[in-house]
């Protein structure tokens, strides 16, 4: 095989996965937007053949032979060359492992199970899910012993999402976490408590979406490459490339701060795929590298700078706009304490910084004790209630704000949780980082995201999946990661709000 030849079927085999993906992709976001309520067998259908050719292009012969025999002559290959076919030959590697007609079952399925979620979750009905949970689970454990049968499956899928993680080193960064955040709580409690009535009351619809977009141009969005929808849990994905991503939100009328801030998280998302070099379009290299530095930059917006002073500040004018009779009564002031406030609560996405990790603990120890074969699906609303009142103290009213409150594992994405909090450390990090050469201050209290965003994509967003994360933590940083910029952040911020 001739080497140039093989580097244009390279970029052709990517053209076309990143095809059959896109299709892919448009059937699930459709599912969980706007797709009438009887349409999943129908999507669940299309899914399964898409899944099959998907299977059949990539573990195919002519596939397999060409990585193969580029893998073989990597030294004469570029870096973006190098990592492309690393990245596919990983993926081919795995689906190998699977049989196909099992790949093509489960594609089917997680259509069914994301829908049934749905449905259980509106109606509070946590039995109707539990035989789909059951077989998500021994879905996910079975393929975790396809692709690394000498691996434990639960390290096998933490190391998918946050390469170099695994349940060794969770539990150091959390037991790190746990040891000032607990007496931080704890010190939060015995202040007076700080009002949130500013976010409170009822705020409709229409002028939430108004203010939506008028936060996805703040940030520095381009709403010609990214829209938004609303769907029950809110979530963010590329469709075929870093130049079509959607982002979704759900508009609560007696919570102004859930879209508000939903929006901002997505967006955070959106800025890091579309922020990716343009000649990484439609290959493995398009888009974010792990879902720790995605959480990264969605926590970094959605409360590093969502829920600063600076940016309190410049959006409150907006929100007395939109809502002049409802925010009459308040200041900024009121607003930037009502969105920092501290209190244990039901719902993860709802939490405050402080007591967030603690909800993606309780995650990581019920999906650790499942994959260990410690707990029956069928003991998980219990076990939930039962760390809900040890870890937060509060008493779990019913499954729907409680054990079915995440879409997460309707799609098979058990071990993703612990992105959230290593991705809300990171942040932490960037940002002191970012401070030595950008006045973020500044730029917030203008209301001026060009110098951050800027920062983000020199450092970050424009490398796409080129570098690992660990690459990219140590170009960026310049450093070892360290959790204690995290809590750093967090005892600053409560000092400044309770008056620690």
């Amino acid at each position: 095989m001739d080497l140039e030849q093989a580097r244009k079927e390279l970029i052709a085999l990517q053209d076309q996965m990143s095809a059959y993906d896109h299709a892919m992709g448009l059937l699930s976001y459709d599912g969980e937007t706007t797709a009438p309520a009887g349409t999943a067998a129908n999507r669940g259908h299309s899914m399964g053949i898409l899944s099959e050719i998907m299977y059949k292009l990539s573990t195919g012969k002519e596939t397999v032979e060409l990585l193969e025999f580029l893998d073989a002559h990597k030294e004469e290959l570029n870096q973006k060359e190098q990592r492309m076919v690393y990245l596919l030959l990983k993926d081919i590697r795995f689906m190998q492992k699977i049989p196909m007609d099992e790949y093509v079952a489960y594609q089917k399925f997680v259509v069914e199970c994301e829908d049934v979620w749905h449905n259980a979750k509106v109606n509070n009905d946590f039995a109707s899910y539990r035989p789909y949970l059951e077989k998500m689970v021994d879905y996910c454990v079975r393929f975790a012993h396809y692709a690394a049968p000498d691996k434990d499956p639960y390290d096998y899928w933490l190391n998918e999402y946050e390469p170099g993680i695994n349940k060794e080193t969770c539990e150091a960064f959390f037991s790190t976490l746990r040891e000032r955040l607990v007496p931080l709580i704890h010190k939060v409690a015995q202040k007076p408590q700080v009002s949130d009535s500013c976010i409170k009351g009822d705020f409709d619809d229409a002028r939430q979406e108004a203010l939506a977009y008028w936060l996805m141009d703040l940030i520095g969005l381009d709403r010609d490459h990214v829209g938004l929808s609303t769907t029950e849990h809110p979530f963010t994905t590329s469709l075929g490339s870093h130049l079509d991503e959607r982002i979704t939100t759900h508009y609560y009328p007696e919570d102004l701060s859930y879209s508000m801030f939903s929006v901002v998280h997505e967006g955070g998302h959106a800025l890091y795929d579309t922020g990716s070099d343009d000649n990484l379009a439609y290959t493995v290299l398009d888009g974010g590298v792990s879902m720790g530095i995605h959480e990264s930059q969605s926590r970094f917006y959605e409360n590093i700078l969502g829920r600063s002073k600076g940016f309190a500040k410049f959006v409150f004018p907006k929100l007395q706009e939109l809502f002049p009779e409802e925010m009459k009564p308040y200041t900024w002031e009121d607003f930037y304490k009502a969105i920092n406030r501290v209190q244990p609560s039901l719902v993860r996405t709802e939490a405050d910084e402080v007591t967030y990790t603690l909800h993606v603990m309780i995650r990581f120890e019920l999906e650790k004790r499942l994959f260990a074969g410690e707990l029956k699906v069928a003991d998980l609303p219990r076990e939930w209630n039962r760390l809900y009142k040890e870890y937060l103290g509060i008493d779990v009213p019913d499954d729907k704000r409680g054990v079915l409150q995440d879409s997460h594992w309707s799609f098979g994405a058990f071990g993703y949780f612990p992105s959230y909090a290593l991705g809300s450390a990171y942040g932490a990090q960037f940002l002191a980082k970012m401070k030595e050469t950008v006045d973020v201050d500044a730029a917030l209290a203008k209301g001026d995201f060009s110098a951050i965003n800027a920062w983000n994509k020199e450092h970050i967003w424009h490398y796409g999946s080129l570098l690992t994360p660990a690459e990219i933590l140590q170009n960026t940083l310049g450093a070892p990661f360290d959790p204690a910029y995290y809590l750093d952040y967090l005892e600053a911020k409560c000092k400044d709000v309770y008056g620690l």
